[in-house]
This record gives structure tokens, C-alpha cells and sequence, in this order.
């Protein structure tokens, strides 16, 4: 059985987002509960030379978003990395779900053997669409959200193993 670029792409991504706007939900209970502005949570990272938790979650949202626009035919949306509130983090989480949401398995039919050119910098690379996303967007989504994960944890917001997996279906 052969298993399609929709499946290992889409309902990959919403389930890491629904994560992500769940996790960012404790995040903001977590500064209500102990008088921390949410813009400590903003602006928190791990190291300095790391992005912080807003620029975590933007590369979360353009890796899913960009993902469906690189193998496809259909344009991602733009988001101008401008928010300057948690509220404006979680909004853009959303924005991104809705995106995500309209694509169908039709839409990426033909995009696991699509060409699509990487040039972010040092990084130039050409790959096949199920390459690219098994190679570098599914890699790269997970690192920022384990990432903004982790952020959070480290501020002190109780998140665990289970928040990160996130719910289940029923099988």
C-alpha cells in the first residue's frame, strides 16, 4: 500500500499546530495564573543565538504553509513576520490551520515527484516534493515546534510528554 504526499504532509501538519495552539493556550494560562506578562513568554528563548518563541512559531507556520505552496500548484498565503503580541502568535497558529485545512488530497496529487528548489542562504538544493518534505519540511517543522515546546517548559509553563503528542483518534 502505497501511502500519499497528502497523508505524510497535511494532517501532519494540523495535528502539530493544533499541538502548537494548545500549547500556547497553558502558555497564556500559565502567565494569567502567575502575573507573567505574555510578552516574557514572546520574547523567551533557549540561547541567545536561538530564535525566540515568535520566531519559532512563524517558522512553524511558513515550513507547513510553504510546504503545501513548494509541491503544489496552490499559493501559500504570506504572512509578514510582524506580530508583536502572544495574541498575534496565536492568531497566525490559526491562520495557518485554515490554510492548511483547504488543501485536499486532489490538490497534491502529482506533488511527491514535483521539483522544488531550495535557496534559503547557505542552503541551495533541489529536491523531489516527497524528498523535500520527508527531508526537510516535516524535519524542520518539528524542530521549531519542539522547539517553542521547550521554550515554554524552560518558562516554567506545565507542558509534558502528552501535551506534545497531543490528543488521539479513535481508531
Amino acid at each position: 500500500m502505497s501511502v500519499s504526499t497528502y497523508s505524510l504532509s497535511i494532517p501532519v501538519f494540523l495535528r502539530g499546530l493544533n499541538v502548537l495552539a494548545a500549547l500556547l493556550e497553558k502558555g497564556k494560562a500559565h502567565a494569567a495564573e502567575h502575573s507573567i506578562p505574555l510578552d516574557s513568554l514572546f520574547n523567551a528563548r533557549l540561547a541567545p543565538d536561538m530564535l525566540p518563541l515568535s520566531g519559532q512559531i512563524q517558522r512553524i507556520s511558513d515550513t507547513s504553509k510553504n510546504a503545501v505552496g513548494r509541491t503544489t500548484a496552490i499559493a501559500a498565503p504570506s504572512f509578514p513576520d510582524n506580530e508583536q503580541s502572544y495574541e498575534e502568535l496565536e492568531e497566525r497558529v490559526r491562520k495557518t490551520i485554515a490554510f492548511l485545512e483547504t488543501v485536499k488530497p486532489d490538490d497534491m496529487a502529482d506533488s511527491g515527484e514535483r521539483e522544488v528548489a531550495i535557496n534559503l542562504g547557505k542552503l541551495q538544493h533541489t529536491f523531489t516534493g516527497n524528498s523535500y518534505l520527508l527531508t526537510f519540511a516535516i524535519p524542520n517543522f518539528f524542530f521549531h515546534l519542539t522547539t517553542a515546546y521547550d521554550i515554554l517548559r524552560n518558562q516554567g509553563v506545565a507542558v509534558g510528554k502528552q501535551d506534545f503528542l497531543g490528543p488521539f483518534k479513535k481508531a
